[in-house]
């Protein structure tokens, strides 16, 4: 018989009844029946019920065993009486009876408990994380984790794809966030960067003669935590496509992403192939976001014209509207029936959290063809223009409109957020369902609020529509570039693009952005260099597997499906990083510290 083992805690079934085996694994619980001790042994395989009795032999030794100790029992498979079978577990149908009893590694006093995962505070979840990873719900995200990585690789080689690696130390470079900078030892005073993204280097394996090209690539950006992104590191699928067009790009991502959010949806409905293509302008008006949950019903439409009218005499939206602002109107369904507090505390809401003067609305009643308004607003609007307003956001009797008025920015991002929040207090939001979407046609470039000067909207190596005649004749806040961003339940899952492989475009776009030919030539020497010998048209995207994990174990939080997660501070607090080095290490890097005056004082 094998020391540890003949099977593990998930395996045995009725079929095993009569034999003797041994088991390995951690005293999940331990109950007692009046005499009869039960331990539930745990594994990462799975769970299986143990039973002593008190003229046992092995009693002694299973009597003062801790929680979370680490055991081997062996002993016989008996099948359990019917009303003992538990259904919910694999091994339900039968137990162990224990001959022997062995300590392999006893526990202390726990600092947070595995069995029954009650909530604990973060700090004591991550400086323990080794047990927090022992709790069925993490343990179970970890593994789903693992799997979803697997059918990525699976379904990406199935499509013709090459997984290649790309380095880890390399230079700095401007991706949109802050570099993590690791010291050179033996070139005193320089530094290596560790990558935001295999960005150029992927670029570069298309320029080498490669071709569709992955990689579960890590990715390091020195960046705040949110609840969809963790500090410091992440991982993406990274791709990327020689001699494609944008629909090249979308007809080779979605069947990956659909067939891996169907494979792991779990009764879950998936948006079917192919997935809407959504333009960013219509996105901003119709959702006041680039990144909309299609789950909520609600569209946002643009009611400016109405309030700019002379006979509307609402006068607090005149003076926004003819500095060049705009109304948007947020549907409410059926919100006519809902007291008085419900709007009171949406006005709240706006104005507390999203600093706005407060969200003004008017509840319709009536009857279809003949329409009334209601509300603090609705006596300043003649009946004729309410009704071709409810007509134009598609409400009638007992549905509301409120309104966001502002710049046209402001405006969008206020309704934006009011009609998430009106589709989650009306409980209208379509459940149990992945909704995905392209977000297309991403403005090239966009005016500077503060200085008025041309910048880049998206990202700069994108290629522009229509080429260099575009940048040569066009309004430049006119190009649309072959960007675009795919969404999912309001998540950005990947930003991507068609590049921009020639030179002599690239030169022109960063012109217009006010980068000279040095400047340009200094940042990215080393790519255009590479693009003069000869680089075919490409293009890719990276969704992010994090992200996806994380939808698909439906987790509000991006820790919940990370092994070893930082917290919102970027300290790992398991193992102590960030943390102080010797002074000889730092002799050996050729640095000297130049710590903030409050962090030498309480140095001290």
């Amino acid at each position: 018989m094998h020391e540890f083992r003949t099977h593990n805690c998930g395996q045995l079934r009725e079929s095993d009844v009569g034999s003797t085996v041994r088991l390995s694994g951690w005293v999940h619980r331990k109950r007692d029946h009046g005499g009869l001790l039960f331990i539930d042994l745990r594994d990462h395989f799975g769970l299986t019920q143990c039973v002593v009795e008190p003229d046992a032999d092995a009693f002694g030794s299973v009597e003062h065993l801790r929680a979370e100790s680490v055991i081997t029992v062996t002993g016989r498979v008996m099948a359990r009486d019917a009303e003992t079978v538990n259904p919910g577990l694999d091994t339900g149908q039968v137990e162990v009876r224990i001959d022997a009893c062995e300590l392999m590694s006893a526990a202390e006093e726990l600092p947070l408990p595995v069995f029954g995962e009650p909530h604990y505070p973060e700090d004591i979840r991550l400086r323990y994380r080794y047990l927090d990873l022992r709790r069925e719900t993490l343990h179970n995200n970890i593994v789903l984790r693992s799997k979803i990585i697997a059918a990525l690789r699976r379904r990406m080689e199935a499509e013709g794809f090459t997984e290649f690696q790309t380095p880890i130390l390399t230079a700095s470079s401007p991706e949109g966030a802050r570099d993590f900078l690791v010291p050179s030892r033996l070139h005193p005073g320089q530094f290596y960067a560790l990558p935001q993204a295999p960005q150029q280097f992927k670029q570069l394996i298309m320029v080498a003669g490669f071709d569709r090209y992955f990689q579960i690539a890590p990715c390091f950006r020195d960046e705040d935590a949110r609840a969809d992104r963790s500090p410091g590191e992440f991982y993406q699928l990274d791709i990327e496509m020689s001699f494609v067009t944008q629909d090249d790009v979308f007809a080779a991502v979605e069947p990956v992403l659909h067939g891996v959010f169907e494979e792991f949806a779990d009764g879950r409905a998936v948006t079917p192939l192919p997935f809407p293509r959504i333009p960013y302008r219509e996105a901003m008006l119709k959702y006041g976001s680039d990144k909309p949950d299609l789950r909520n019903p609600i569209e946002i439409c643009d009611v400016t014209e109405f309030f700019a009218l002379d006979e509307v005499t609402f006068n607090a939206f005149k003076k926004p509207i003819a500095a060049g602002g705009a109304v948007r109107a947020i549907p409410a369904p059926g919100a006519g029936g809902q007291p008085r507090s419900f709007f009171d505390k949406l006005n709240d809401w706006a104005r507390s959290d999203m600093g706005a003067p407060g969200l003004g609305y008017v509840i319709f009643e009536g009857e279809a063809d003949e329409l009334q308004g209601k509300g603090p607003i609705a006596k300043f609007i003649p009946a004729d223009i309410l009704a071709r307003m409810a007509d134009k956001a598609g409400v009638g009797p007992g549905d509301a409109l409120f309104f966001a008025c502002d710049t046209v920015d402001a405006a969008a991002a206020l309704a934006g957020a009011a009609r998430v929040k009106i589709g989650e207090q009306l409980d209208i939001c379509e459940k149990d369902i992945f909704r995905f979407c392209w977000i297309v046609d991403f403005p090239m470039f966009e005016k500077d609020e503060t200085d008025g000067s041309i910048q880049f909207g998206h990202n700069p190596f994108s290629m522009p529509q229509g080429g260099l005649d575009a940048l040569d004749a066009e309004d430049p806040l006119s190009i649309l570039a072959y960007q675009y961003d795919i969404v999912c339940n309001g998540i950005e899952l990947s930003s991507g693009a068609i590049r921009n492989h020639r030179p002599d475009i690239m030169y022109k776009a960063f012109g217009i952005a006010g980068y000279d030919k040095d400047a340009v030539e200094r940042e990215f020497g080393g790519m255009i260099s590479a693009f003069r010998y000869g680089a075919p048209p490409h293009g890719g995207i990276a969704p992010g597997v994090d992200r996806i994990v994380m939808l698909l174990a439906d987790e509000p939080n991006i820790r919940e499906v990370i092994m070893f997660p930082m917290n919102q501070q970027a300290q790992d607090l398991m193992v102590g990083a960030p943390a102080e080095v010797s002074a000889h290490q730092l002799r050996e890097l050729h640095i000297r510290l130049a710590l903030p005056a409050s962090e030498k004082k309480q140095d001290s």
